[in-house]
């Protein structure tokens, strides 16, 4: 999976999170449980492009495994927020299969990276 296909996906949880927060606070005026999401959602995303960027392949790593924790972050507010009745059922099930999309490419892209490195350094 290249990065950029992953850094769409994280732009578009980013974009459908604000979206949701943004229903949520005017709708229901909650604001501690969303902007804890908002904060974690857009970051994933923006550690990925920070990602591009990196100055070593271990700079490359550790800016994907920050973006991999906001991502395990991101799905502990969407549970709060859905068990809490703020997220509907389906808000839910869709802003969370899109996380667990990016963050099974994360993980796999971090370790291609990993045994990439590993690699080379036996060569």
């Amino acid at each position: 999976m290249s990065d950029s296909v992953m850094l769409e996906k994280a732009k578009d949880f980013a974009v459908e999170t604000v979206k949701i927060c943004k229903s949520i606070k005017e709708a229901k005026r909650e604001s501690v449980l969303t902007n804890q999401l908002i904060r974690s959602g857009t970051s994933i995303g923006a550690n990925i492009h920070e990602s591009k960027y990196s100055h070593s392949t271990a700079d490359f790593i550790a800016k994907m495994q920050i973006a991999l924790k906001e991502c395990y972050e991101s799905e502990y507010w969407l549970e709060l927020l859905n068990r809490t009745d703020y997220l509907s059922e389906e808000q839910y099930r869709s802003l969370q299969g899109l996380c667990g999309a990016i963050r099974r490419m994360l993980i796999s892209s971090i370790n291609t990276t990993k045994a990439n490195t590993n690699e080379n350094q036996k060569a």
